[in-house]
């Protein structure tokens, strides 16, 4: 899609979080309200008529988005988070990134064999962070599971997307 008005809030910062990565900074399509106004319409349009009833948000700044495209929804929100962070029983699933290895945890009660969910994040780049959501959503065997990312990074030979052939993912910018 890479809307114009998007394409030009984003902040690239260059060796962060370390040399010879380019940090694609979200924060700054949030803190503007036409943006935000922009990305959760197209992400409605994308998403209004495919009856998703749980939006996965991945800490922590998928869930900005995945909060509110719920609302406009009507479906409900489920957070896959760092360890410790959850207060009751929870599936964890650990991953590698482009720079170290994590844990996301969700609770057990999520997500039910009923639900048709999507899996939102900020960024979609290895692919190492949305995988280990994936593998934790299907745990639950949803009805079917669609992801989207605001961003996906290609021009840094990048290839997340490859790790998720057969699953509808929709982007709203690909760099």
């Amino acid at each position: 899609m890479n809307n114009k008005v998007l394409m030009e809030n984003l902040r690239c910062i260059p060796d962060f979080p370390k040399k010879g990565i380019n940090f694609r900074d979200v924060t700054t399509l949030y803190k503007n309200a036409e943006c935000v106004k922009i990305m959760l319409d197209e992400l409605v349009e994308l998403y209004k008529d495919k009856g998703i009833t749980k939006i996965v948000g991945i800490e922590s700044r998928g869930f900005v988005m995945a909060s509110a495209l719920a609302a406009r929804l009507g479906c409900g929100i489920v957070l896959a988070r760092k360890p410790g962070k959850l207060p009751a029983t929870v599936i964890k699933e650990s991953f590698s990134k482009e720079y170290g290895v994590d844990t996301i945890e969700m609770h057990i009660d999520s997500i039910d064999e009923n639900d048709v969910v999507l899996i939102h994040d900020d960024l979609l780049a290895t692919g190492g962070t949305a995988k280990a959501a994936y593998k934790l959503v299907q745990h639950f065997h949803p009805k079917k599971t669609y992801m989207n990312f605001i961003i996906e990074i290609r021009d840094e030979g990048l290839h997340g997307r490859d790790l998720f052939q057969g699953i509808e993912l929709t982007t709203l910018m690909t760099i």
